[in-house]
């Protein structure tokens, strides 16, 4: 039997993807402005609101901590493109090229799960959504440490492989609520 894995990355990307052209709609490529840094903020702000959230079992804001795993996604292919592009002016490319590299980006991270998830066994099904947390805050540390050294590493993965991590990470966390969410529903 063959493991939905491919099936269900897929579903969450293309969710991630719907609500990046929707942002686009509204802002256009306002995102170019921002430096690398300044989405790893961005992201730490969404991991660290989903943290909270779990250790206090509640919440005052009404969006829902899928959509944060959805925003991680879609900050963390806008970092993957900044590394590539550099931040520039918003209008400095055309959307399209920059959906080209949405889509490039979410295939680089979807070939390194398959590889992972080849060697690793799926070990994430059995992890919980505070884990996926709990890594991705580990990860924005390390990539805040590698930004403070220039981006310089000894030994270490650099940023771009850090940001693949987080984002199929947060992916693996949409695969799961959304499993929960399926389970729950039907009895």
């Amino acid at each position: 039997m063959t493991s939905p894995t491919s099936n269900q990355y897929d579903e969450a990307i293309e969710q991630c993807h719907k609500l990046f052209l929707e942002k686009n709609q509204d802002y256009g490529t306002a995102w170019r402005i921002l430096r690398t840094s300044s989405l790893t903020d961005q992201i730490f702000i969404k991991a660290q609101r989903i943290r909270t959230i779990e250790e206090k079992g509640s919440q005052q804001v009404d969006d829902p901590v899928n959509h944060e795993f959805t925003g991680i996604v879609n900050y963390s292919i806008m970092a993957l493109i900044q590394l590539e592009l550099g931040n520039n002016k918003p209008d400095h490319e055309k959307f399209d090229t920059l959906d080209a590299l949405y889509h490039q980006k979410a295939a680089e991270a979807k070939k390194l799960m398959m590889a992972k998830n080849h060697d690793y066994g799926e070990a994430w099904r059995d992890m919980r959504v505070s884990s996926f947390t709990d890594l991705i805050l580990m990860k924005l540390l390390r990539i805040k440490q590698i930004e403070n050294n220039q981006g310089h590493t000894k030994v270490s993965e650099g940023l771009d492989a850090n940001f693949l991590d987080i984002l199929n990470y947060a992916v693996f966390a949409l695969i799961t609520i959304n499993e929960k969410h399926e389970t729950h529903h039907k009895y």
